[in-house]
């Protein structure tokens, strides 16, 4: 078994940085193209993905045995949860604007923390519940301006959908969570990217015959690079779950919704709104707040460390037989 070694802050490091990959490849994705069926999207998504993987793990020297795993039923359920995930993810990405379709995915984070405290016995202290609902408040100051699907009426059939496939994609994103931090105790980083890869191309390809498209050059490369930008980012979010707990790191989300407005005014045209830039400031609060605490945890940890160590190295040959004894 594989020793998990926590460090919050290098965790949450990592749930950043995956977090920026992750909105690249939703905007390729984008880009790409509404009338893409979402099995199509999964599977480039998928499958040129394991091209940054692959020689990821060679350069590491890892290749071989990353196709060792002592779980593979484990990887299956991942595989399984995780690409359902995707596919009505990808759906509602594609039938939504930009910014709602991001809003709407906030719904993981909370998931994420509440599956974390009853699936896996979490310690989740009110500080973090504190933060998740601070981070709650601040995307719903952001994306309620934005929620056009709710006004003149009601929503348009295709958009009620997406919105609801969005939702669902989330609450299914948190199950996956759980399996991959349940696979990390005992399974390499490589090996938990690299079957999620493999299992999401050869499910996604079984749509083949529900009616894929012949794409144009322009959305076809967009597709490609979406793809890679998700195996690096896969990558980085499976590493981020080795260093720190669920709970820790998924409140971290909420970064993407500020490098998310900034893509969608300069790509897609949307105008920052004030409601948008206090509720950004908000969720940004939120994240710095339990970078704080974990800070503070931290400090405190070392020093009780320190005050037991000296404790142990002043016993003496006798004192060791006596507690033994």
């Amino acid at each position: 078994m594989h020793a998990v070694l926590k460090n919050p802050m290098r965790g949450i490091a990592l749930k950043v940085s995956s977090v920026v990959v992750f909105l690249a490849m939703q905007t390729f994705i984008k880009l790409a193209g509404p009338d893409i069926p979402p099995g199509q999207v999964t599977f480039c998504r998928s499958f040129f993905a394991l091209f940054p993987i692959m020689a990821y793990l060679a350069y590491i020297g890892q290749l071989r045995a990353a196709f060792y795993t002592a779980n593979p039923i484990g990887h299956l359920k991942r595989g399984t949860i995780g690409i359902m995930s995707m596919a009505f993810g990808f759906y509602g990405l594609l039938h939504l604007p930009l910014p709602e379709a991001i809003a709407l995915g906030y719904a993981l984070p909370l998931v994420a923390v509440i599956f974390a405290a009853v699936f896996l016995g979490e310690t989740v202290r009110i500080y973090r519940w504190s933060a998740v609902l601070v981070g709650i408040v601040g995307v719903a100051i952001v994306s309620w301006p934005k929620l056009t699907l709710f006004r003149d009426g009601g929503m348009e059939a295709e958009q009620a959908v997406g919105a609801l496939s969005v939702l669902l994609s989330a609450v299914l994103g948190g199950m996956a969570m759980i399996q991959v931090r349940r696979l990390v105790e005992e399974e390499k980083t490589a090996t938990i990217v690299l079957y999620f890869s493999l299992i999401a191309s050869v499910f996604s390809l079984a749509s083949l015959p529900f009616g894929w498209l012949v794409l144009p050059w322009p959305s076809a490369l967009y597709l490609i690079a979406a793809g890679f930008c998700g195996g690096v980012a896969q990558i980085l979010l499976t590493e981020s779950y080795r260093h720190a707990d669920v709970s820790t790191i998924a409140p971290f989300e909420y970064t993407s919704i500020l490098l998310g407005s900034i893509v969608a005014y300069f790509v897609f045209g949307d105008v920052p709104s004030f409601t948008m830039l206090i509720g950004t400031l908000i969720v940004i609060s939120a994240g710095i707040f339990i970078i704080y605490r974990e800070h503070q945890l931290g400090i405190e940890q070392r020093e009780a460390r320190r005050a037991t160590a000296p404790q142990a190295r002043g016993l003496q040959p006798h004192d060791m037989k006596a507690l033994n004894a």
